[in-house]
């Protein structure tokens, strides 16, 4: 299902299951560098919930979607990580590539300096439900970090930290005004 919202690039679609959402993009994303396969939902009641909550959200009315997550797509090291975001990381809350690393406990193996960091920002780059599990909260020890794509990347991130209060507004903002 689409989901219109304000953001620099569009719409957003979002994969339900019986389970709960299960992927997650912004307009003309792909995962894992392939086109998403959406799971289609037909029972009503739980799209009309996504939809309303995303509005409600990007509104300013809702800090958390609190929506089922389906986990389908994330397996492994990369769940534990996400699992951990969405649980430790919440609104106008940002988390550093290295902090996550570490507070996910995944990374219990010696390695070389900033490998863990980096590869958490592999997994944030692979996240089947960006939103969902905030990876917008994710930044680099010494700015936003990265948050590509074909859709606006950055001005997405940007936006999103704008909303939560983490950024203040530019003169151009878009965004929910109280």
């Amino acid at each position: 299902m689409t989901v219109p919202t304000p953001l620099p690039s569009g719409p957003m679609r979002f994969g339900v299951t019986a389970d709960g959402v299960a992927a997650a993009s912004y307009a003309g994303e792909s995962f894992a560098g392939r086109p998403i396969g959406y799971p289609e939902c037909t029972d009503e009641r739980r799209t009309t919930l996504v939809r309303s909550r995303v509005d409600e959200y990007f509104t300013g009315r809702r800090r958390a979607l609190e929506l089922p997550i389906d986990w389908s797509f994330a397996t492994g090291p990369h769940r534990a990580v996400l699992r951990c975001l969405l649980a430790e990381v919440g609104w106008g809350r940002t988390v550093t590539y290295g902090e996550l690393a570490a507070r996910s406990g995944v990374f219990t193996e010696p390695t070389e300096p900033g490998v863990p960091a980096r590869t958490v920002g592999q997994m944030m780059g692979a996240n089947p439900l960006p939103l969902l599990v905030p990876c917008h909260r994710v930044v680099a020890a010494d700015g936003l970090g990265g948050f590509g794509g074909p859709w606006h990347g950055i001005e997405v991130k940007r936006w999103l930290l704008t909303l939560e209060g983490v950024l203040p507004p530019t003169l151009d903002w878009t965004g929910p005004t109280d």
